[in-house]
């Protein structure tokens, strides 16, 4: 079936992902998903090092977001998706960080003690993935412009310059969104910890 949608299409991200909401057919988010394969791409092949791990992320992303997407709203999906696809490496990776410093049996029946760091220091990790999440709820609850400035300039790392462009403002805006917003985290990561 020939999609309505082409990768050059002026159809905003926003309308084909209400129309996939509405719909769930997946060419129409496939069609979406199209645009930006070669950040998704980009993004896995930095942190995992490897093509081949990098185009499996990249079919894991998509049938993740397919089964999100029905029922979560987006405001921006280009921020959101590279998140996603962030948060899903560095998963991975300590996934496979786990897996592989964690005793074979040949060591087992050995006698061989192999320690690695998540061993050592289980309460640090669990403190860290808190923290994450802890973050992760207080920048959805910031207002959508401090969000989308401090997902461009941290996630992103894009410079004022090319966020004021991203989002149509001027460059002091951006700057003030993103103090502002960084106070907000701030206050709410301190309330959090209370």
């Amino acid at each position: 079936m020939l999609s309505v949608f082409s990768r050059n299409n002026t159809t905003s991200d926003e309308e084909i992902l209400k129309l996939y909401r509405n719909s769930t057919q997946l060419d129409v988010l496939g069609d979406l998903y199209g645009r930006y394969l070669d950040l998704v791409f980009g993004v896995c092949l930095k942190y995992l090092k490897h093509s081949d791990l990098a185009q499996d992320a990249v079919i894991y992303i998509f049938e993740h977001i397919a089964k999100v997407l029905k029922h979560k709203e987006v405001d921006n999906f280009r921020p959101w998706l590279y998140v996603v696809a962030k948060n899903h490496c560095l998963m991975e990776l300590r996934k496979n960080k786990h897996a592989t410093s964690s005793m074979d049996d040949e060591s087992f029946y050995e006698g061989k003690i192999m320690e690695s760091e998540y061993d050592v220091h289980p309460i640090d990790v669990e403190e860290q993935e808190r923290n994450e999440e802890a973050l992760k709820v207080c920048i959805e609850k910031l207002k959508t412009l401090q969000k989308q400035s401090i997902e461009f300039f941290y996630f992103q790392e894009l410079s004022y310059q090319q966020i004021s462009e991203e989002m149509k403002i001027e460059v002091k805006k951006v700057k003030s969104y993103i103090q502002n917003a960084k106070r907000n985290l701030k206050l709410c990561l301190e309330n959090n910890a209370k």
